[in-house]
């Protein structure tokens, strides 16, 4: 998987990203993570990619050009059918499904906004898909870019130190996965569960899928 992040802060996006699991997988050649600083494609002297909004109102909106040819050179390197996803509030909530279709595909293109917005010329020209990471507002679209990569490329094999790993986690099959216990075996005078100590394994299986309902029905009943 090849990511290509349009961003005013590419930065951001390196520092955070180079970091833990991801970063890892990206050192060892199993994604590639390519931040695209838009500022490199402004015609203005000074850089600037944001203008005063027609019809007026408070803040500054993205100007389109910009924003257009950054497009242009992450498709060229992403190639024609990569995706390229705004992240913004207009797209569906982003989940574990649609990090299973993301996954699958062999690059993406992720615009981030900031400001009041961007124009939306450039979003009808460009944008394939929309994408929500939650009904509240964020200062730009990097957290959000980051997430959908962090979610995508835990999925893809070799990323993971034990692909297995993602198998069993929360949503995975519709339910908040059941709690986890380490050692000891008793801390502050709360013991692990005694099935998990047993070596049972058909047990520990069952009580875990068991566990697993039992919270989703306390805590995510929506899921349900």
């Amino acid at each position: 998987m090849r990511y290509y992040i349009l961003t005013l802060f590419p930065e951001m996006i390196r520092t955070a990203l180079n970091e833990s699991i991801i970063g890892r997988a990206a050192a060892a050649g199993a994604i590639e993570l390519h931040p695209v600083n838009i500022r490199d494609f402004s015609a203005d002297r000074h850089k600037k990619v944001d203008d005063y909004p027609y019809g007026g109102g408070a803040g500054m909106v993205m100007q389109a050009q910009p924003i257009y040819d950054a497009y242009l050179f992450a498709r060229e390197k992403a190639g024609e059918k990569a995706p390229c996803i705004y992240l913004g509030p207009q797209g569906a909530t982003f989940n574990q499904k649609k990090a299973h279709a993301l996954a699958k595909e062999e690059a993406l293109i992720l615009v981030c906004g900031h400001y009041e917005g961007v124009d939306e010329r450039v979003l009808e020209e460009i944008a394939t898909d929309y994408i929500s990471v939650g009904d509240y507002v964020l200062t730009g679209g990097e957290l959000a870019a980051m997430i959908v990569c962090d979610a995508t490329a835990r999925l893809l094999p070799g990323v993971l130190h034990n692909d297995a790993s993602a198998v069993g986690e929360s949503f995975e099959n519709g339910r908040i996965e059941y709690p986890q216990y380490s050692r000891p075996a008793e801390w502050r005078g709360r013991r692990v569960p005694d099935v998990l100590l047993s070596g049972d394994h058909a047990k520990v299986d069952a009580w875990r899928k068991e566990q697993s309902l039992l919270r989703t029905e306390r805590f995510r009943p929506d899921l349900l």
